[in-house]
């Protein structure tokens, strides 16, 4: 009965030490000032942007690079790699709503990402892109910029 009873409080100091380990790693984690947060923007899918445009009150980029088509009312074209060298072409209001868009989903997710690092708080990427929005049996517009 000693080892079984041994065996409790063996298994019982563990495991306060171990809760007493992570509670002290997670609140020196809560203390450090380096932390950086990950931003937060919202993926939508085709359908949903479809009914979004029906009643459009966002600003609407699309951000693939090179040019491969748009979905109609897309507002502006601004490169993926290259939303900090066009702030110009945003919104001054960091609330303001915004949807981008390329062929996949990729780079649209890339510049969705740097938005949010740039202090923009209502951001949406489109997920899976043009490809998606084409195999819902919506169409794209073409310009020859040529």
């Amino acid at each position: 009965m000693n080892k079984f009873l041994y065996f409790c409080l063996l298994i019982a100091l563990v495991l306060t030490g171990v809760w007493l380990w992570l509670k002290g790693n997670s609140q020196s984690a809560v203390n450090n000032k380096n932390i950086v947060s990950t931003p937060i923007y919202t993926d939508i899918d085709s359908i949903r942007l479809k009914a979004m445009l029906s009643n459009k009150d966002f600003y609407f980029i699309n951000v693939h690079t090179p040019y491969q088509g748009e979905i109609e009312k897309t507002d502006a074209f601004i490169p993926y790699d290259q939303i900090d060298k066009n702030l110009n072409k945003l919104p001054k209001d960091k609330n303001a709503k915004i949807v981008l868009y390329c062929q996949s989903g990729r780079m649209s997710a890339i510049a969705a990402k740097r938005l949010t690092e740039l202090g923009y708080t209502d951001v949406y990427n489109h997920i899976l892109g043009m490809h998606d929005w084409q195999s819902k049996g919506y169409p794209l517009k073409t310009t020859n910029y040529l």
